[in-house]
């Protein structure tokens, strides 16, 4: 192999390593988004996250589909009575495996809100979640969330568990 083979092998390595770095970053952006955009009311801002045909499942409270539910969701009584009386979602950053045009993840989501009375804040809910993402022509977009409270329930915390990583 030639200098020029070597160095034309190693741009395209690095191209790809780059190439990869950047589906990462801005997968993670779109979980560091969502908390902000929830919690300030920004119900079309938290559905464009989402694919067209996007999926998000709070475990045990409800199921919604598609951009104009998860709107919903925002834009519902319960939740701007939480936002109104003072209310943090905090995601982690999640743990991202990305194989092509597909990915998927999974970390923790925090629910804390305020106490006026006591003067501080409280954790409401600690949950574990699942995330698929997908490259659309607007970029990366969650396609599916699942969320749910880490109660002691197996199922819960086996969504946790270690993802398969490319090559295993």
């Amino acid at each position: 192999m030639s200098e020029i083979d070597d160095l034309r092998a190693e741009v395209t390595a690095l191209a790809r390593r780059v190439s990869l770095l950047e589906d990462h970053l801005e997968i993670t952006q779109l979980v560091a988004q969502y908390g902000p955009d929830v919690d300030s009311g920004s119900a079309d801002d938290t559905a464009a996250l989402w694919t067209e045909d996007g999926r998000f499942d709070a475990v045990g409270a409800m199921e919604m589909s598609g951009r104009h539910q998860i709107a919903g969701m925002v834009r519902s009584e319960g939740h701007q009575h939480l936002i109104a009386n003072g209310c943090g979602h905090i995601l982690t950053v999640p743990h991202v495996v990305v194989r092509g045009d597909e990915a998927t993840g999974r970390g923790y989501a925090l629910n804390i809100r305020w106490d006026a009375d006591a003067q501080r804040f409280w954790v409401a809910r600690v949950s574990a979640n699942t995330w698929q993402w997908r490259r659309t022509a607007e970029g990366w977009k969650i396609s599916g969330r699942v969320n749910a409270n880490l109660d002691g329930t197996a199922d819960h915390r086996q969504m946790l568990a270690p993802i398969d990583t490319p090559g295993d």
